[in-house]
């Protein structure tokens, strides 16, 4: 599902671009977005791109710094240009919005309306959404901000919650 993720919103990822990672993780889809948004410079002097990657599980977002810097990524998790924050992903992260993509990796009930509000004109957001059957929308945002949606596909992805009802599922 990565590779569908990234190949949907490719049109959308260049150098550059901001993108936001809602359901981080482990950082891997941070770590891609990141080398097709980054400077395409070699002295660095292109446009340098940022990755906010967002999970409400603290210690994934330890985890996931961790899986960058040992994936060569420190400078640019240093220098602010890949941002790992934990927070609810369903409220987004308004303080590096607009974003030019969005890509969201468990599925929300419905649409959210915070992640809409935060995508850039023209943008375009890949997420599942539904309870019990799902599917995969693209949600694309025009220059004059209209919004339309298409679905994609029928997937089986975990919901989009919060810290807390995560860990009482499991605990």
């Amino acid at each position: 599902m990565h590779a569908e993720a990234t190949m949907n919103l490719l049109p959308f990822l260049k150098p550059g671009a901001r993108v936001l990672d809602v359901g981080s993780g482990s950082g891997y889809t941070a770590a891609i977005f990141y080398h097709l948004v980054r400077s395409d410079d070699s002295a660095g002097n292109g446009p340098p791109g940022k990755v906010v990657g967002i999970d409400h599980m603290p210690d994934l977002v330890s985890w996931s710094i961790e899986n960058l810097r040992k994936d060569g990524l420190g400078p640019a998790v240093d220098k602010g240009e890949i941002e790992m924050v934990a927070g609810d992903g369903r409220k987004g992260w308004p303080p590096a919005a607009p974003y030019d993509a969005i890509h969201v990796g468990a599925a929300a009930p419905e649409l959210p309306e915070a992640l809409v509000d935060q995508l850039k004109a023209p943008g375009r957001m890949f997420i599942p959404v539904g309870i019990g059957a799902q599917k995969i929308y693209q949600v694309d945002k025009d220059e004059a901000g209209n919004v339309q949606t298409k679905p994609l596909l029928d997937v089986m992805y975990v919901p989009l919650t919060d810290q807390e009802k995560q860990a009482s599922r499991f605990f």
